[in-house]
Order: structure tokens, then C-alpha cells, then sequence
């Protein structure tokens, strides 16, 4: 429903009787002028150009001048820290110049006389956005983010009143950010720009000429040249997932009916259930030909959604705490997976580093479907250790985000073929029992 009377922001409205203090560069004002031009706008633009004040900026733009009632927009950061950190401020300094906002520091929105609402929010807990409706979203640091952010919990929410977004941020591999920049050069109502440190002047040669001797060459070229194929700053499988890709082994795989599929899993509670399928050839060739998350979903609906692939199952792979009892029931995943006719191989318990190490050199014997297995590949890209912001100074142990199922259910798979020739091309079992298609032992 579009607004009537006092509540569109008409020329008496305090957005049209005061200046703001916002100035443009003028790259920016020529992005802006790019993205009136298309509903959904991919800006990959180098670190220190002023992204995040020009998408604050942006939002505020399109929110003050939003036809429709009670207009409402959306920032997203990675974390809701981060949006704290990145954009409070600059949120509230550019609208401070209107009258009448109100500003809650809790739930970082700002208010306008006329009704219109900007809220933060971070990709850490995208539940806490379900129901909403957006009329403009900004999604900042989107190659950080869960997959499922844009297609399962914003996108829904800019339909039924036609909203607007804009994806800002750097590179870092070929994630969902590289998806929807390679996807915004082919849809109606898509638009993209890629900002190169040469091709804007924001930062000064002698300062480029520095930061160039100072980074390695992979952080340098992912951070200020917008390459998404450079390999991510303190990635565990970076440089040997590179080399994949340069050798040709992320390519179509197809399902061999003649060897059976293995899974590794990675059994979430609260987030997702990450599982691999793979196939392992007599030559030592490990084929990932498949590769599925799934979120909110229990193990019955798991097992049915596996039913439905058309492989032929040998061994399933699970972590060592399937075997912990839920306090609630007694009972442990373990058991009831094994009702429901999936009997799990239970992986050993090394330590993590080791796990990481067999990965490591699994992986130099891997293929990936680039279609099926895509996504599970992309998370292996991001893989990384935790970064002291403050110092600079890497964990000893991985930072903990959505791309950690994919990284965790792989390690299963590597732990278990490290203790094996790693060649189960001939060990078929009984799974999926209750399942007449398969075959069996």
C-alpha cells in the first residue's frame, strides 16, 4: 500500500528542507546514478574506498524518498558486532541532521519523524529478520556471509513491496559473492561495477607502492585488486584448492553407478548438517560429486532427502559425538540414526591440526563437481584461522562461522582414510535399509 498524506515524504518533509552533511566523490555519485538505474546493484569495490558510507548513504536516500507506508531498510554485516563497529556511527552521524530521529542503541534502528525505521542486523543470527518486510537492504561483506542470507531470508523480504539491494564488498574466493557478481552481468534488473585501487585514485601511489611490499601478494591482490581467484589471507586449504582449480579438478563429475557413494557428515544442533558424498576410485581418485547443507532439518528428514538421490550408499561417516546421549531423551544420534536405517562409521577423535593435515593432503587427490559440489568447495576456500583484528596475530585455532560445517564434515572423511588405503571402492554395506533400490552386501 502506497502512503497518502503526511505519511509520504513530500517536499515539506525534513529530508528536502536541510542539507545533508554527506558529500559524494564523484565515483560515488556515479555508482548512485548506476544503481537508480537497476533494482539490485553487486559493487566490488577495493578496501578504503568509503563502500559502507556510500551504501549507508544510500540507504538513507532510497528509505526518505520510499513511496509506501511505514518504509523500512535493512543493513547487513557479517556479525551484528561488526555492524556495530562498521556502521553505527556512520548511521548516526548522517542522519542526525534531520529532525525528530530517534536513535536505539540496543537494537541499532533509527527512527524518522515520518515513520520510516533503519535497522542493523548481523548474518550471525539471520532468524531475527524473519517476518520482516524491506523496502531497501544493504548487505555489506556479503562473501562473508552464510549462503542462505540473500535467497532464503532477504530476498523474501523485498517482494511484495518490489524493495531494492545493494551487495557491497571484496572479494574472497568464489563464493555466493562471486555467484551474484557473475549472475548481476546476466539478469534484468541486475547491474555490477568492479573498482580496482587504479581505476578510482582514492588512495595514493606512494601509499599503494607501500601496501603492495608490505602484504603478501595474495592478500594484496584479493584486498586492492578485487581478484577473486586470489587466495584468502589465512585460508588452511587456499593454496592446494588453487591448485586444484589450476590443474583442472573443480570440473563436472559425474556419478559413477559402478562405485558406491560415501558420506561425511558433520551433524549440526543448532546450525547446519553439512555432508559430503564422495566417491573413491581403485586409482586413489577421490570425486566429490555432491554436497548438501541442511538447516533446521532433523535426521528423519535428512535420511528422506538422501532417499532421494539416486546413489548407491556404502559407508556414512560421522563425527565422535554422535554417540553423546541427549539429556531429553537418553538417547544419542547415534541410535537414532541407526532406527531410521543409516548404521554411521564413527570417525576417530584426532586432534584438530592433525585432522587439518589429512585434509591438506586429501585434498591434493580430490576432484569437485563445480555444479553439485560447488558450494561445499567455496566453504574449503574460506576455511581460515581466527585473526586478532587489533594485532594481526592469526589463532592457533579456526575461526568459527558458516563455513566451518563444510571444512569439519571433509576432516571426517580424511581422518577415517588416513587409518585406510582411503580406496573403499569395494566396501559396499547394508544402509538405508528399509530401501529396496539399493544395493547391498
Amino acid at each position: 500500500m502506497k502512503a497518502t498524506g503526511h505519511n509520504t515524504a513530500s517536499n515539506s518533509s525534513p529530508a528536502n528542507r536541510l542539507i545533508s552533511p554527506y558529500r559524494e566523490r564523484p565515483l560515488q555519485a556515479s555508482l548512485r546514478l548506476l544503481c537508480d538505474q537497476n533494482r539490485f546493484m553487486v559493487l566490488v569495490i577495493h578496501r578504503r574506498f568509503g563502500k559502507t558510507v556510500f551504501a549507508i548513504n544510500r540507504l538513507i536516500q532510497e528509505i526518505l524518498k520510499c513511496p509506501y507506508e511505514a518504509p523500512r531498510g535493512h543493513y547487513f554485516a557479517p556479525t551484528f558486532k561488526q555492524a556495530k563497529n562498521i556502521a553505527w556511527d556512520y548511521l548516526l552521524r548522517f542522519t542526525s541532521w534531520i529532525p525528530g530521529t530517534v536513535q536505539n542503541r540496543t537494537e541499532l534502528s533509527v527512527s524518522f519523524p515520518l515513520g520510516q525505521k533503519i535497522m542493523l542486523f548481523g548474518a550471525d543470527n539471520p532468524d531475527a529478520f524473519r517476518g520482516a518486510y524491506s523496502d531497501y537492504s544493504v548487505i555489506d561483506e556479503v562473501a562473508m556471509m552464510p549462503p542462505r542470507i540473500w535467497g532464503e531470508i532477504v530476498r523474501p523480504a523485498l517482494a511484495d513491496r518490489e524493495g531494492k539491494a545493494l551487495f557491497i564488498g571484496t572479494p574472497a574466493g568464489h563464493n555466493q559473492f562471486f555467484k551474484l557478481y557473475e549472475k548481476a552481468g546476466t539478469l534484468d534488473g541486475w547491474g555490477r561495477a568492479l573498482l580496482r585501487h587504479g581505476d578510482t585514485g582514492v588512495i595514493a601511489d606512494h601509499e599503494i607502492k607501500a601496501l603492495r611490499a608490505e602484504m603478501e601478494p595474495e592478500e594484496f591482490e584479493q584486498e586492492f585488486e578485487c581478484s577473486f581467484t586470489a587466495a584468502i589471507r589465512g585460508a588452511y586449504y587456499g593454496k592446494v584448492l588453487a591448485e586444484a582449480e589450476r590443474a583442472g579438478r573443480v570440473c563436472s563429475v559425474p556419478y559413477d553407478d559402478s562405485l558406491p557413494v560415501t558420506t561425511a557428515w558433520d551433524l549440526g544442533m543448532a546450525d547446519a548438517t553439512a555432508i559430503w558424498f564422495l566417491q573413491a576410485t581403485r586409482g586413489g581418485e577421490i570425486r566429490a560429486i555432491d554436497y548438501e547443507e541442511y538447516h533446521g532439518a532433523g535426521l528423519p528428514e535428512i535420511v528422506r532427502a538422501l532417499r532421494q538421490k539416486p546413489y548407491q550408499y556404502g559407508k556414512h561417516i560421522a563425527p565422535h559425538d554422535i554417540r553423546v546421549r541427549e539429556l531429553g531423551t537418553g538417547t544419542s544420534r547415534y541410535e537414532v540414526a541407526a532406527g531410521l536405517g543409516i548404521r554411521f562409521d564413527v570417525a576417530r577423535n584426532l586432534p584438530l591440526m592433525d585432522g587439518i593435515d589429512a585434509t591438506r593432503t586429501l585434498l591434493k587427490r580430490c576432484w569437485f563437481d563445480r555444479e553439485k559440489a560447488g558450494d561445499g568447495f567455496n566453504h574449503l576456500q574460506q576455511y581460515r584461522t581466527e585473526e586478532n583484528q587489533r594485532t594481526g596475530v592469526f589463532s592457533l585455532r579456526p575461526l568459527h562461522d558458516h563455513t566451518s560445517h563444510a571444512a569439519d564434515a571433509l576432516r571426517m572423511y580424511a581422518v577415517e582414510s588416513r587409518g585406510n588405503s582411503g580406496n573403499w571402492g569395494s566396501a559396499i554395506q547394508y544402509d538405508l535399509v528399509d530401501n529396496p533400490g539399493r544395493r547391498h552386501a
